[in-house]
């Protein structure tokens, strides 16, 4: 008991103002909770309730000005005495609230954290409204809860806001700008590749220490055009069986999301289909692919500047990742040849193969064997991708839809795409161009470990 008293004098001696603080501070101060020493049984026990008791009195009782007095105060001091640097600063709990806790060499200053009401969306499309119309320069940053369609929506948002505020024309090819503030997403979906390819994990509690931490990873993104138009910002596409498989789980609202998925999945793979389309692409050359473009026809050089190189015929399916897009089912990503902000896609063309073919691609993604090993799979790493669908040989086409189509609900008439989880049914050609690091997620890297495995790197 006299230790602890000791401690407590000696410790208020350096920190109260003036000897009247002091006295004023043992006659008034009172424990939060009274001591329940005749139940103390151990000398364990005992210095825990010391503990406990020194730091509710420290916490609660050693200044009463909050932090706005403080600085007042500070700044009216004469002879412009500079307010201290803090020590250290940091989100403590004080009497059960969270509180901002700002230690410096003569006060310690805390202030309760009044976090922002969220938002939630009622409707598809709610997010965007909202970012169009909150006033940004008033956060540092944004959070979302959600799966990778809600990411991507608030994700095109804060993109769309940026261009509006910079003048941009969305109808009109343009350089865009970068998003203005940093986006959190807290994954709460079914596969969640964003979330899981930004932190190595599909986890919400790590996604939340990245976010308090304030790490933050620059990410490519992906604009789509249609027609000279602006569509979206994504980050990835599929187009053929991902699309259809899609299409097919939306019409099945009734299911868990999980029978859903599975019940696309079989019925896509028993009535397999491929599309007659052609692919226009621009190259990023490295090492790893320049052995595989130098075979291949209708390539233009301009002296040392990449050409556009085109390829066409029948694919089961085509996809555009500007990401590594790692989830549950692929935990190597189903696009391992890219990264978050290494500037350049990865363009994965699946052409017409059997059913027992594709169904062994389709299996290389959640084992160690290379999925692009099949003589039917070709792999790119492209800046820009064009795809054009192309008449069926036999003629049967039916009448053109308008170029794009809304897609919410399928069976519209456009072939389905599936863009970041949401169903967009296009008939017409569209132009993919990656723009890098164009968003700040908060996130780090996900390590790579010896047996191709991700981890966390929030720590």
């Amino acid at each position: 008991m006299s230790d602890a008293i000791s401690q407590t004098d000696s410790f208020m001696s350096a920190w109260t103002d003036s000897p009247t603080d002091r006295q004023s501070w043992d006659s008034e101060t009172q424990p939060v909770s009274p001591f329940p020493w005749k139940a103390m049984k151990s000398k364990k026990n005992k210095k825990k309730k010391k503990k406990r008791f020194l730091r509710s009195i420290f916490a609660s009782e050693l200044c009463d000005t909050d932090s706005t007095e403080w600085q007042a105060e500070q700044s009216q001091s004469p002879r412009g005495q500079v307010v201290p640097e803090p020590i250290i600063r940091g989100i403590f709990e004080i009497d059960k609230k969270s509180c901002d806790v700002l230690l410096t060499e003569s006060r310690l200053i805390w202030s309760p954290i009044q976090p922002e009401a969220p938002s939630v969306t009622q409707y598809k499309g709610h997010a965007l409204s909202i970012l169009k119309e909150c006033q940004l320069q008033e956060f540092d940053g944004v959070v979302c809860i959600g799966g990778d369609g809600f990411a991507s929506e608030v994700a095109n948002g804060l993109l769309l806001r940026a261009q509006m505020d910079a003048g941009r024309d969305a109808d009109s090819v343009f350089t865009p700008v970068r998003a203005a503030l940093p986006l959190g997403i807290i994954p709460a979906g079914s596969t969640d590749t964003v979330a899981y390819s930004l932190h190595g994990v599909r986890h919400p509690k790590t996604a939340a220490l990245h976010i308090i931490m304030g790490h933050r990873q620059p990410v490519d993104i992906c604009t789509y055009r249609s027609d000279g138009e602006l569509l979206r910002f994504g980050f990835s596409a599929m187009f053929g069986f991902g699309g259809r498989t899609l299409a097919l789980a939306e019409k099945q609202h009734w299911m868990p999301p999980i029978q859903s998925r599975e019940f696309a999945l079989m019925k896509s793979l028993a009535n397999l289909s491929p599309e007659d389309c052609e692919l226009s692409f621009l190259p990023q050359y490295t090492q790893d692919d320049s052995r595989q473009q130098k075979d291949m026809g209708d390539v233009l050089h301009c002296g040392s500047r990449p050409a556009w190189q085109q390829i066409q015929g029948l694919f089961l399916n085509i996809s555009i990742m500007a990401i590594p897009c790692l989830c549950s089912m692929a935990p190597r990503g189903l696009a391992p040849i890219t990264s978050l902000d290494n500037g350049s896609m990865a363009l994965i063309a699946v052409r017409d193969t059997s059913r027992a073919n594709l169904i062994k691609h389709l299996k290389g993604y959640g084992g160690f064997k290379n999925q692009f090993r099949f003589p039917f799979v070709e792999t790119f790493t492209v800046q820009e991708v064009k795809l054009r669908p192309r008449p069926r040989r036999d003629g049967a086409d039916e009448p053109k839809p308008p170029p794009l189509v809304s897609a919410v609900s399928p069976g519209t008439g456009g072939l389905p795409w599936n863009i970041d989880g949401d169903l967009v049914e296009m008939s017409s050609e569209i132009h993919i161009r990656l723009h890098p690091q164009l968003i700040t997620l908060f996130g780090a890297h996900a390590e790579e470990t010896e047996d191709g495995m991700s981890k966390c790197s929030c720590l």
